[in-house]
C-alpha cells in the first residue's frame, strides 16, 4: 500500500484527495520507484486546483517530476536500489506523476541520478533547472563562446531563467538578466548577472531590426518579448527559446534570420534524447555551486500539497516547493 494525491472526477466536478492505494492501481510500466521527492510548480498548481485544463485523464496522480529509488525493474538498465530522476514525458498530465510514494514508469523516461547529487538536490534543480541547462547547451552547440559578447536571459526571476543566469555566469559568460521585479535585482546579481534589464524595455513593439546588443539569448517568455530579442541579436547570434508564458504568437519578420543570420533554437525538456538528458544532469551536478541548494525552498508533505497548489496559482509562494514522500 502507498499514499498518493489523486485527482478524480465526480459528476463532472474535479476532486482531489489523498488515497491509500494498492500497487496494482499504478500504471503497469517497466520500473517501479519508491519516490523520495517531487515538486509542485505552477502547472501542478493548475492541475490540482482545476484552474487549468492540464489533466487529460481521470484518475491521475499529478507531479511533473520526481527523484527516487528503484524498488523493482523489468528493464536491464535499472536494478533495485538505483537512484533515478524523471522530468518531462507528460507525467502529471497523461501519465501518473510524482505526487505519490510510488511511481511506475517507462525506463526510457528515467535518468540515473549523478553520484554527487541527492534526491532532494535533484528536485531543487527540477524540470526548470534541467530546461535551463538544455538552453545553455543549445547555445554552446551552436558555437557561442563567452568572448562573443553578452547573453540576455529573459524571465530571469523565474525558475528556468534564474538557473540559466547561474549556469552562464559560472561558464564565464557576461549575462544581462531581464526582470519585471526591481526587488529581485540584488538576487540576480548574486547569481552572476552583470547587469539588470527592465522587462518594460522588451515589451515595446519590435522593429524588424533593432540595434545589435546581444551575442545570444535564453528566452523563457516568447511572443512579443522574443520578437524584440530577435531584433537585437548580433549577426550570427542565436536565441535558445523554451517558454510560452507570453503566448504562442511570434510577431516578427524574416529579417533577423535572413539579414543577420540569427538562429532560433527551440528547446523542449520532453522531446530530448536520453544521452543529452544524461549529459545535462551531469553538467548540472558539476556547474551548480553549493549555494544554489540553499535558495528559498519550502519542503512540505503530501497532505499539504493541495493547500500549496492553491497558493502557487495565487502567486503567494516564492522559490521551489518540494514534496517529501
Amino acid at each position: 500500500m502507498f499514499n498518493a494525491l489523486v485527482i478524480d472526477q465526480e459528476n463532472d466536478q474535479q476532486t482531489v484527495s489523498i488515497k491509500n492505494l494498492e500497487e496494482s492501481a499504478l500504471p503497469q510500466e517497466e520500473v517501479l520507484i519508491d519516490v523520495d521527492y517531487s515538486s509542485i510548480n505552477y502547472k501542478d498548481g493548475l492541475a490540482i486546483t482545476g484552474k487549468g485544463k492540464i489533466v487529460r485523464q481521470f484518475p491521475l496522480v499529478p507531479g511533473i517530476d520526481l527523484a527516487g529509488t528503484v524498488s523493482d525493474s523489468k528493464h536491464p538498465c535499472y536494478k533495485t536500489g538505483d537512484k533515478v530522476i524523471l522530468t518531462g514525458w507528460g507525467v502529471g498530465e497523461n501519465h501518473w506523476g510524482g505526487l505519490a510514494e510510488k511511481a511506475s514508469l517507462k525506463a526510457e523516461w528515467l535518468v540515473p541520478l549523478p553520484e554527487s547529487l541527492t534526491s532532494k538536490q535533484a528536485m531543487i534543480i527540477g524540470t526548470a533547472g534541467f530546461t535551463a541547462m538544455l538552453c545553455v547547451m543549445a547555445l554552446e552547440d551552436y558555437g557561442l563562446k563567452p568572448e562573443d559578447g553578452e547573453i540576455l536571459v529573459t524571465g530571469a526571476s523565474g525558475g528556468v531563467g534564474s538557473v540559466a543566469v547561474t549556469l552562464l555566469a559560472n561558464l564565464g559568460y557576461k549575462v544581462a538578466a531581464v526582470t519585471g521585479r526591481p526587488e529581485n535585482a540584488d538576487l540576480l546579481t548574486s547569481l552572476g548577472a552583470s547587469r539588470i534589464v527592465s522587462r518594460s524595455e522588451l515589451e515595446e513593439k519590435a522593429r524588424p531590426l533593432d540595434k545589435q546588443l546581444w551575442a545570444g539569448a535564453v528566452d523563457t517568455v516568447g511572443s512579443k518579448v522574443l520578437a524584440k530579442v530577435l531584433s537585437q541579436v548580433n549577426y550570427n547570434g542565436a536565441v535558445a527559446a523554451c517558454g510560452l508564458a507570453g503566448g504562442f504568437d511570434l510577431p516578427t519578420t524574416v529579417m533577423p534570420f535572413i539579414l543577420r543570420n540569427v538562429a532560433l533554437l527551440g528547446v523542449d525538456s520532453v522531446m530530448c534524447p536520453y544521452e543529452k538528458r544524461k549529459a545535462a544532469w551531469h553538467r548540472l551536478a558539476e556547474l551548480l555551486p553549493d549555494a544554489f541548494y540553499e535558495q528559498a525552498t519550502t519542503e512540505i508533505g503530501l497532505k499539504e500539497a493541495p493547500e500549496y497548489a492553491e497558493k502557487i496559482t495565487l502567486g503567494q509562494v516564492t522559490g521551489r516547493t518540494l514534496v517529501k514522500l
